[in-house]
């Protein structure tokens, strides 16, 4: 079947689907003139994917899973999830750990302020305010930041979780808006993202698609940094959704 084919069977758009292809997911033969085909089983490769993505899983291992999954038994691809999954729990019994800390702190310093006292003079230390009671050891989340001491910025991003809020059909408009904006930009790796270089005439662009991405990807981090002619937008994901990022925002993917 053609690639248009498959995005409307499996529900996938065909841009996903050519990343799949690049990121070695999804193989794909060429006819004659040079058009994607795919066998019957590329729908089954798909729900793979797709629920395994649903777990959390970066693109890396989901190859790996793929290889087993078309060469070996049930049992064997069990072996490889359960170890994989256990890990994701893991992470996000953390991740729970963490914001239920930076939550109870931010009760705890709502309650303080409620019990302070009204006053007409300016504020200052008499206030009782920046200090708010409570624990203080470790896992306990200062006041305005997260647990365990991660910057406020880094809270909301990594501990969000990694899913977004749209619809097939809004993914893949908002991914054809993210194609137009980043066109010819200069792309880089940074730690746990990537910096784009935009003429400067894109700021608004990318200023309104960036917040309007954060809507419905919470796990997703930007920054804009205007730079005389050009303009560098950092975007920054968790590890586990590095593949969508680069699907999303990297002008070679």
């Amino acid at each position: 079947m053609r690639i248009s084919q498959l995005a409307e069977r499996s529900g996938v758009p065909a841009s996903t689907l050519r990343f799949y292809e690049t990121a070695g997911l999804l193989p794909a033969g060429r006819t004659a003139s040079g058009y994607r085909v795919y066998g019957p089983e590329a729908t089954e490769r798909l729900a793979f994917i797709g629920a395994a993505k649903q777990l959390g899983l970066p693109l890396g291992e989901i190859a790996e899973l793929l290889g087993t999954w078309q060469r070996g038994s049930c049992t064997e691809v069990k072996a490889g999830l359960r170890p994989r999954i256990a890990a994701r729990l893991h992470e996000a019994a953390e991740r729970a750990a963490q914001l239920a800390a930076f939550t109870a702190s931010l009760r705890r310093a709502l309650q303080h302020l409620d019990e302070l006292p009204d006053r007409a003079g300016r504020c200052d230390p008499e206030c009782g305010f920046p200090a708010t009671p409570g624990p203080t050891g470790p896992g306990a989340a200062p006041l305005g930041g997260p647990a365990l001491g991660a910057p406020a910025d880094e809270a909301r991003w990594r501990l969000a979780p990694v899913a977004c809020s749209l619809s097939a059909d809004g993914r893949e408009e908002r991914a054809s808006a993210w194609r137009a904006l980043v066109a010819g930009a200069g792309c880089e790796r940074v730690p746990d993202g990537l910096r784009l270089t935009l003429p400067v005439r894109r700021a608004g662009t990318a200023a309104a698609l960036s917040a309007a991405e954060q809507e419905c990807c919470p796990f997703l981090d930007f920054r804009l940094h205007l730079d005389g002619p050009a303009v560098h937008l950092e975007v920054r994901a968790p590890a586990e959704a590095a593949g969508l990022l680069a699907e999303l925002l990297d002008p070679a993917g």
